[in-house]
């Protein structure tokens, strides 16, 4: 099976989404290791579906970091990937 680095990635950090039914009835969500990956939506979908893709916004301005689930070099492997050279991905 073709497994694809930000594919698993993305997959392992949703699986760790907190999600909570808000007072007025719309729902929050967050990835507790992706420091500021939250998202609102008046669904649990919409909300699942933001959370998503403040994800892929998250780790496309550089913010895959220390607490990332990746080893180095597939860090580095991903940060080649994402167009941003050699050495790893970097703070922004």
């Amino acid at each position: 099976m073709l497994r694809f680095i930000l594919t698993g990635y993305i997959e392992n950090a949703l699986s760790q989404a907190e999600l909570d039914k808000l007072e007025d009835g719309t729902f929050s969500g967050r990835i507790p290791s992706c420091k500021g990956v939250i998202a609102f939506g008046k669904t649990l979908q919409e909300c699942e579906e933001e959370l998503h893709s403040t994800l892929e916004d998250w780790i496309l301005v550089g913010r895959l970091n220390k607490t990332t689930c990746l080893s180095d070099k597939a860090k580095n492997a991903a940060s080649k990937s994402l167009g941003f050279g050699q050495g790893g991905v970097h703070e922004r």
